[in-house]
């Protein structure tokens, strides 16, 4: 892989290295005997975002299971992205919650799974995928 700038960079020998000197480049060009790739690469945000698995449908529902459980005002704004802890959940509250979503949704939430859950999108992503499958 040939940078524009003249500089040569291998991504199988040193991953790390090779990323953070990719990082500072404005454009990148491939080139084998067959065809020649050539892109831009843009500035990113230091924040990561994923796109969401979950339907919004889904995640309306948990933003409202969270709410009732947590006893928080209707105008309480909670999307996808916000966290238990920083709506106030401790551990048991946590634990109510997923229990309000097992009922809700009719599925069984293992402990495992149900320690991985920080976020509204982490508890719908989970529900979408124990809907899929229970149905199958």
């Amino acid at each position: 892989m040939a940078a524009a700038a003249g500089s040569s960079v291998s991504m199988q020998s040193r991953p790390r290295v090779a990323a953070a000197r990719l990082s500072s480049l404005n454009s990148i060009s491939l080139g084998s005997q067959r065809s020649f790739l050539s892109f831009r690469v843009r500035p990113f945000s230091a924040r990561l975002q994923i796109s969401c698995a979950a339907k919004p449908e889904t995640v309306d529902k948990v933003c409202q299971i969270v709410k009732k459980q947590l006893a928080l005002a209707p105008e309480t704004a909670i999307s996808g992205e916000s966290k238990f802890a920083a709506l106030g959940a401790d551990s048991l509250d946590t634990v109510e919650i997923v229990m309000g979503l097992e009922e809700e949704f009719g599925i069984s939430v293992e402990e495992d799974s149900a320690q991985s859950i920080a976020t509204v999108q982490d508890a719908a992503d989970l529900i979408e995928s124990l809907v899929e499958k229970k149905g199958a």
